[in-house]
Formats: C-alpha cells, structure tokens, sequence
C-alpha cells in the first residue's frame, strides 16, 4: 500500500499512523481510525468522493489506490469479500466465523453460481441479525468444523460446501466438491460425513447427492458442470481425463471425457486457445485423434445452459437412440 510522510498527503497513499493500523487488521480501517491519525472529515468524504478509499460496510474503509488496474472481476471479488470478512469477524470478537459460500471463496474454490454480495457469518451465541453487507447464521460447530485460512476463522472446506450446497444448488455443490477434492482440502469421506451430519437442513438432499456424486477428477468448473449435464440427461457415464496414444505408444492427448469408448467430448473454456499457435496444436491433436477412429464433440459455456439441445447433440454423435438410455434425472 502507497504510503506519503504526514497526515495532510490526501491524494497519494495513506499516513504511516493510518497504515500501521491498516496493517494490524489485515487491510481495513474505521472512520474513527482516520480521524486519529489526523485525517479530518472532509479529508475522508474527499478520498471516498475520488474514489480512493471505499466503503466495505458500515464504518469500514479500504484504501484502493495501489491496487492492480489489470485486477479481473474475479480477483476484484475475492479481494473485496475477503477483507469484508476481516472487517465483520474483527468486531465480533471471537463469537462468530465466516461460513457458507464466503467461506468456500477463502478456501480458494470456485465463486461460480454464488451470490458475493454479502459475507457470510455463522454465530455460536446471540442474536442473527442481518444487514445488506453481513448474512449470520446461527449453529454448533464441532471443533473439526472450524479452520483458518489468510489469517481468518471459518468453517472447514468440507463444513463449507455442505452449508453453501444446502442453500444453492445441487450443480453448486458439485462444482464445490470437484475442486476441493482435486485440490486435497478434502476427502470423500469428510464430505458425505458432513452431508450427513446435516441432514435435517433444507437443502439437504440436494448437499448429499452432490457430494456423492463428485470425484475431483474435473478440472474446471466448466468440465463440473459438464459432467452434471450428461449424468441429469441420462448420457452413459464418461471416463474422464483419458490419455489417448497412436499405435506406437506416442501421446496424443488427454481428453476431457470418453463415452462409450469412442466420443470423446472436450470442455471448450475461453483461455484454452489465447494464442495461433496453440489453435494450430490443438488442430492437428484433432485430427490425429480422429484417424485413430474417435468422433469428437466440444462444449462451451452456452451449450451447458441448453442442457436437453446439447445432450441430444451428444446422443447423435454417439449413433445410441434417446430410449435406450436411462433418461432419470439428478438431483
């Protein structure tokens, strides 16, 4: 964080009294923080009116001039939320942690199909009173529910996506569980315990079908939701991650997913071709695996939200009629 000598530098930086206690609690300050360090109220409404400081929440302040210009959406979420966090936890002294999907963006997963607007907090004792910044729940945590992560308490990964699965979606909890899973935060066997132990939840049932349905053997969040597309429209269960080689032994590639032996079907995110050259691999990788005798088939984001247009498309390509597949959905 930029920094200048002296409490009258409003326009470049913060004073060294102000940063020491930006410092101490991790990335944010209060007014009344502002104020001793010498900074006076128009000072504070001038800094927020040009945008170098901004509000987290009530009485709680960043200070955003060093921060990357580059910053993606994505980093600019997590950045927020995670000192959002610090800022409600550091006030409620040691009587709540950070919970549900603010606990899963701590832990490092996906931020897909969950709302960030809010933090997240679970109370052991005293009154769950929300506000537009802070969401508390209210719950017994077993201590092996309890973890830390960049300097914060929160619930564990596996407490975490139970809890968020149960107040989302069942797609959610597997794109969750894939990549904590994949990530080794968690174990299978953690995940179903704790789906269990929270079966009296609303949401439940959808929490213990994602977490026995994921494996970690997905990639991304776009080959997660891939894998729940194909299982919900009843397409045979694919081999996933397959490394394919040619008659001499030579690796071709590994694909995404196998059906039936023969459809190898791909996951098609946006950075996968940023350059000519890598079109041009990807290309030849392609065709080779077609003169081996595979059909191919790519999936992009578009395709995942037409699930029944895309499942039919898969079906054609594998030459297997819709009525000999089971067609039961998932939760």
């Amino acid at each position: 964080m930029p920094s200048v000598v002296g409490s009258g530098g409003i326009f470049s930086g913060v004073n060294k009294k102000l940063e020491r206690v930006v410092d101490e609690r991790g990335g944010w300050f209060s007014r009344a923080d502002a104020l001793e360090a010498g900074y006076t109220l128009s000072e504070i409404r001038l800094r927020l009116h040009r945008r170098q400081w901004e509000r987290l929440c009530r009485d709680a302040y960043v200070e955003t001039a060093g921060w990357p210009a580059d910053e993606s959406p994505w980093e600019r979420t997590e950045r927020m939320h995670g000192l959002l966090a610090r800022a409600v936890i550091g006030r409620m002294a040691g009587q709540a942690v950070v919970s549900h999907q603010s606990a899963t963006l701590l832990h490092g997963l996906p931020a897909w199909g969950l709302d960030h607007s809010q933090v997240h907090i679970t109370k052991f004792t005293g009154r769950a009173r929300s506000d537009r910044a802070v969401r508390v729940h209210r719950a017994a945590l077993r201590a092996d529910e309890i973890d830390e992560a960049l300097g914060l308490r929160l619930t564990s990964p596996a407490r975490a996506i139970v809890e968020t699965t149960c107040t989302s979606s069942y797609e959610v909890g597997v794109v969750l569980s894939d990549a904590a899973l994949r990530a080794g935060l968690v174990t299978s066997e953690q995940l179903t315990a704790t789906a269990r132990r929270l079966e009296h939840w609303p949401g439940s049932p959808a929490a213990q079908a994602a977490t026995a349905f994921a494996d970690g053997s997905s990639e991304s969040v776009g080959e997660s939701r891939l894998r729940v597309l194909m299982a919900n429209e009843g397409l045979p269960a694919p081999r996933p991650q397959v490394e394919i080689r040619d008659q001499t032994g030579r690796l071709l590639g590994r694909v995404d997913f196998l059906l039936l032996d023969h459809l190898i079907v791909e996951f098609d995110g946006a950075l996968k071709y940023e350059s000519s050259k890598t079109l041009v691999a990807e290309k030849w990788r392609e065709d080779r695996l077609r003169e081996l005798g595979y059909s191919f088939a790519r999936v992009g984001w578009t395709d995942l939200d037409q699930p029944r247009q895309t499942a039919a498309r898969l079906r054609r390509l594998l030459g297997v009629p819709a009525h000999t597949l089971n067609t039961k959905r998932r939760a």
